[in-house]
């Protein structure tokens, strides 16, 4: 048996973690540069990095350009204040975008890439700490930066193993004002990293474990995201769930359900969470036909079978787009020349994938 996994993120969880561990930000350096969106400032993120930069004697700059779905603009904006401060270290605050962007940001502060999705990055990075505000992404401990690339008109990853945080903070009070569309479109994106984990050629031993792991406390949240009742616990819980799944796909990354979601983001503006559950219980019934016993091993880890799941993602979900059928053939032909097109241990064609997407998201009427 030949595996590696590879996961360096020192991760700190629990109730005021931030400031009761204040003493981990000292070693990075005496100037920050906060990457985040606006919301950092109402959940009380913003201010306890804030308050610990003070207690420090560290100064900092905010940059908060960060929206969905960020572009290379505008991490080049980011990047062009970190070297403009002379920022030692980054620390990003809020779901995956901030996340995502902050990466980005640290790597073009100290490199310069004329093709952002064709740079090789090299070691050469600002240390970044993040602070997930949403339990969805897990990019917190990934070493993937997910942007919009306009010219491609889709979503691409950047990745290296210098785009890992030295350290991710996990406390679930930053979540306890979120909506209910972005805690349940969150908390599915992080199902699917785990599933779609099982899924892959590099799935092994360690990441399957964490799989099943964060399956078990995320659908065991699956009362509180259908009520849209949350106690501090559940919260807790599903942003270690999620965090845990992204340790997943650190080591596996993910398969054509992410490369069919992201023309369903790109082009419909459809929350990323929410794009990767319209399809993935119909990418699930498809594998069954192709890789059963890996399928009976996913339900075994969910604790039902794929026509029960499907209809509890379905009821998170609530009533689903509607798309033409020219619509469907793009997205699968896009999705055909995605990476991870190859990253499942069942292997989709473009007609395929069309069919998937017939069946999730196609007009049955």
């Amino acid at each position: 048996m030949e595996f590696s996994y590879y996961m360096p993120v020192r991760v700190i969880s629990g109730a005021d973690c931030v400031l009761r561990n204040a003493n981990v930000f000292d070693p990075f350096g005496k100037r920050a540069l906060i990457v985040t969106g606006k919301s950092s400032e109402k959940n009380g993120a913003l201010s306890d990095v804030a308050c610990v930069m003070h207690q420090l004697g560290k100064t900092y700059k905010v940059f908060d350009g960060i929206s969905s779905n960020p572009s290379a603009q505008s991490v080049r904006e980011g990047a062009a204040l970190a070297r403009s401060f002379g920022a030692d270290f980054v620390v990003a605050i809020g779901g995956g975008s901030p996340m995502d962007a902050a990466k980005a940001i640290a790597m073009l502060a100290r490199q310069d890439a004329e093709d952002i999705f064709s740079h090789s990055i090299s070691e050469d990075v600002l240390p970044m700490i993040h602070i997930p505000t949403t339990a969805g992404t897990g990019s917190e401990v990934t070493q993937y930066s997910v942007l919009t690339n306009d010219r491609q008109k889709t979503k691409m990853s950047i990745s290296a193993p210098f785009l890992f945080p030295k350290i991710a903070f996990l406390d679930g009070k930053y979540m306890r004002d979120l909506p209910q569309s972005v805690t349940v479109n969150t908390a599915i994106d992080a199902i699917s990293h785990a599933v779609e984990g099982m899924l892959s050629v590099r799935a092994n031993p360690i990441t399957d474990a964490l799989a099943k792991e964060a399956l078990k406390i995320l659908m065991g949240e699956y009362a509180s995201l259908s009520s849209g009742k949350y106690s501090a616990e559940s919260r807790q819980n599903l942003l270690v769930g999620a965090s845990v799944a992204g340790m997943v796909i650190a080591g596996t990354g993910t398969t054509p359900v992410h490369g069919m979601g992201y023309s369903l983001t790109y082009f419909r503006n459809i929350p990323h969470g929410r794009a990767n559950g319209l399809l993935l219980p119909a990418f699930l019934h498809k594998c069954a036909e192709k890789i059963p016993a890996i399928i009976s091993n996913i339900s075994a880890a969910l604790g039902m079978g794929i026509a029960d799941f499907s209809k509890k993602i379905s009821a998170l979900l609530g009533e689903k787009e509607h798309f033409t059928d020219t619509e469907l053939h793009d997205y699968a032909h896009r999705a055909a020349q995605n990476r991870n097109i190859h990253n499942c241990a069942a292997f989709f064609n473009e007609k395929e994938l069309y069919n998937v997407l017939q069946e999730a998201i196609g007009n049955h009427g």
